[in-house]
């Protein structure tokens, strides 16, 4: 089966000319540091010397993984529908800060144990009821896989057509630190209990026991470690799947990716194997404190904009993020020249 997303390198003409412009502003060549960074490098991602963001958008994937069974978590798994209520009343962090941000927010039961009602902000593109256990067989089938995969794409497509043009990628699931460990360690090939962390609040036992169930899961899954497909089908949730699947439509229409933590930067490194070129398209929010973060963003070789010690998810660090987003356009669009502000040019 094959997965195509026609996802092109940004185009670097354009970054002398927006260098320029940054550098011609009223002010010392170079003094707003990381926002200079983060405005050359969306006007590359939209070619044009006028970058604008319009209608941000965070999409929030909700799922069930069949993991939860061995006891790699210490919530139970009826906390992910009760928490994905709380998003659907509007009672969540996330809730709170898209609000603050003026950000459009869409959850997705993408694998929830629950028949939801209908919700306005909510889209029903359920897989199935929960993902079942890797331990000793893979999550979906592959065609499961690649129906997320399509799905996801298509809510992208969806909302780009409204004028979206930024997103970030939220996730909900009981269970889903364990899947994006087990992606991590297999693509990267950093050690597993380097890519285990505490989750939803283990304790050090409790991490010991999740890495001896992850481990075994692994040795009972032989794949083809160089197929995403198969990796992501045997040891991911449909959140996953889904966030992957829009992570790599969102790069092929030219949109802006801004990028949470550790769940949804596990689903970065599967579309990252798909197509490379989605780098080009994606900005990190933030260092996420759940273990294995850190080592996730070296091997991007990535910078995330900010560390506040957070790890809820839910694409909480996305969304604190976004105003430097849009600090970083309006300076660009905005700010004067040394000549028409009439300032003797300095620096």
């Amino acid at each position: 089966m094959k997965i195509n997303f026609d996802i092109r390198p940004i185009s670097s003409h354009l970054a002398e000319p927006l260098q320029q412009k940054l550098d011609s502003g009223a002010k010392i060549v170079g003094s707003l540091g990381v926002l200079e960074e983060l405005a050359l490098k969306i006007g590359c991602i939209q070619n044009s010397l006028n970058p604008s963001l319009n209608k941000p958008t965070m999409l929030l994937f909700a799922g069930d993984h069949g993991i939860v069974e061995e006891g790699v978590s210490p919530s139970p798994q009826e906390v992910t529908y009760q928490m994905v209520m709380n998003f659907l009343q509007g009672g969540a962090a996330i809730n709170v800060l898209t609000n603050q941000h003026n950000i459009d927010l869409k959850i997705i039961d993408a694998g929830v144990i629950h028949d939801f009602k209908s919700y306005p902000n909510l889209i029903k593109a359920k897989i199935a009821k929960g993902t079942k256990s890797f331990i000793h067989g893979p999550a979906m089938t592959k065609e499961q896989c690649t129906h997320a995969i399509a799905i996801a794409a298509d809510i992208i497509e969806n909302i780009h057509k409204k004028g979206c043009n930024i997103v970030g990628f939220g996730e909900m699931g009981i269970g889903n630190t364990s899947a994006s460990s087990v992606l991590m360690n297999i693509i990267s090939g950093i050690p597993l209990e380097k890519c285990v962390g505490k989750g939803g609040g283990l304790n050090e036992s409790g991490v010991e026991r999740k890495i001896e169930i992850l481990t075994q899961a692994i040795a009972n899954n032989p794949i083809d470690k160089d197929d995403p497909l198969d990796i992501l089908s045997t040891f991911s949730g449909f959140e996953h799947a889904m966030i992957v699947g829009s992570m790599l439509k969102a790069a092929e229409l030219g949109m802006i990716l801004l990028i949470d933590g550790f769940i949804a930067g596990s689903a970065l490194m599967v579309a990252h194997k798909f197509n490379k070129n989605i780098l080009d398209y994606c900005i990190f929010a933030h260092q996420s404190s759940e273990k294995g973060h850190d080592l996730m963003l070296k091997y991007f070789d990535a910078k995330p904009l900010l560390d506040l010690r957070m790890h809820l998810g839910e694409g909480t660090g996305a969304a604190v993020a976004y105003p430097l987003l849009e600090s970083a356009v309006n300076l660009l669009n905005e700010m004067a020249t040394f000549e028409q502000a009439k300032v003797i040019r300095v620096g």
